[in-house]
């Protein structure tokens, strides 16, 4: 049976309508899990880049580090992304049809076009994972890195994203809005 791209989408649409849970798109999320395969590559690429573009810039590696940590207290999710990739476009588009309130860092159009200070970003960034991974996004959620786009399709199909959100204390757009007109009518 031939099954057209259209017909695909739409599929990925359906169950998103039906249960008003955002459906990751299978063909990113498995592409998101493939990277795995190429991080001693990228690592490698990444901290060269870092370390050359970094050094004719001047770059402050401990004000990076300082700077992710105060972006990280002040964001109860935080996204570090670039803004071609099809991994961070479909991670903002997941977090999007969930509602939540979240905070997006672009670090530049694509990896190989960071300048020296967004360079050193991305590789303080693979210290937050557990595999070093060089890739975006990196996602943040209450503080601690859950990952990628692999990882939150995972918390969305697992059920387990809402339940991650409230103990983090994230709430959804418009909420507190919401809980301050009903208290202002009180008074």
């Amino acid at each position: 049976m031939k099954v057209s791209l259209p017909l695909l989408a739409c599929a990925s649409i359906i169950p998103a309508c039906v249960t008003g849970l955002a459906t990751p798109n299978a063909a990113i999320k498995v592409a998101a899990q493939g990277m795995n395969i190429l991080k001693p590559v990228f690592k490698l690429e990444a901290e060269l880049q870092a370390a050359a573009l970094g050094a004719l810039s001047g770059v402050d590696k401990e004000a990076i580090a300082n700077e992710i940590e105060a972006n990280k207290k002040s964001n109860k999710v935080l996204l570090y992304t670039y803004g071609l990739s099809p991994f961070s476009s479909e991670s903002i588009s997941l977090l999007e049809e969930s509602g939540y309130e979240y905070t997006n860092i672009e670090l530049g159009a694509e990896w190989f076009l960071l300048g020296g200070e967004a360079s050193q970003t991305r590789v303080q960034l693979s210290k937050e994972v557990e595999t070093g991974a060089t890739s975006l996004p990196k996602i943040f959620i209450g503080g601690k890195c859950i990952g990628g786009c692999a990882e939150l399709s995972d918390l969305i199909e697992s059920g387990r994203l809402d339940s991650k959100m409230k103990e983090a204390g994230v709430t959804k757009k418009g909420e507190e809005q919401e809980k301050k007109n009903i208290f202002s009518s009180f008074f």
